[in-house]
């Protein structure tokens, strides 16, 4: 078991984060955890990447002196698996809004849906979801978002390394995404509905690898505290 000079001097946990949690959530979770366990007034704990609620998968939190290799981390290659639902869109590009907005799907084939995933391989330029935390003028998208103002978006360059469709069950896609730091699935989701002259949504999504970290070797919030041997409701 590690002790608490090994929290201090620096872990790198791969954390896999549950349904409807945010990053923030697990975060905290985890300092809880390790500050109960051993009487700690102050740690420092911070993720090397945000997921969004709706979204499950590896998260990689770092403790104490590691904290200072968060930057670092985040500019890992990232792995997706997901879905995207077409013939709709939402304002969030997700599953957190409601739809807004329906399209025809008809004309879709299995070979118009392979092809221009393929056209998305590559650096491209992606506009940020209004729904986000990206920053503009020192306020986050997501504020002016929900109080219904518009705003100008700024493209960023990204880089898709890969684009697989592993399943196609209309109006359902399933694929498997490889991609560059600062790529936001969802908006991927949303701008493949446009180029397929309809819609699309991100309808679920979870985060498979971080550089050569594996989710497959990651634990929840919950096992964490766990292994800890701690009682009690997480706070």
């Amino acid at each position: 078991m590690k002790t608490k000079e090994d929290f201090l001097e620096g872990q790198l946990l791969l954390i896999d984060k549950p349904l409807e949690w945010s990053s923030f959530q697990a975060v905290n979770a985890i300092r809880w955890a390790i500050s109960r366990k051993f009487k700690l007034k102050k740690i420092k704990v911070g993720h090397a990447g945000t997921l969004d609620p709706l979204a499950t998968g590896l998260l990689l939190i770092c403790t104490g002196k590691f904290t200072k290799k968060i930057p670092e981390l985040q500019g890992l290659v990232k792995e997706y698996t997901g879905t995207i639902t077409l013939g709709a869109t939402t304002p969030s590009y997700d599953l957190e809004t409601e739809i807004t907005e329906k399209f025809p799907v008809d004309h879709i084939t299995e070979k118009l849906i392979r092809e221009t995933a393929r056209s998305f391989v590559g650096k491209i330029s992606q506009k940020p979801p209004v729904f986000s935390a990206v920053k503009k003028e020192g306020k986050r998208l997501y504020e002016y978002a929900r109080k219904g103002k518009e705003v100008v978006i700024t493209p960023r360059e990204i880089e898709i390394l890969a684009f697989e469709i592993t399943k196609i069950d209309m109006p359902e896609v399933h694929f498997r995404v490889v991609c560059s730091k600062g790529t936001y699935i969802r908006s991927l989701a949303y701008d493949f509905g446009i180029a397929l002259q309809s819609g699309g949504y991100l309808s679920e999504l979870r985060r498979t690898k971080i550089g050569d970290y594996h989710v497959n070797n990651g634990i929840s919030p919950v096992e964490f505290r766990e292994n800890l041997q701690i009682e009690g409701p997480i706070s």
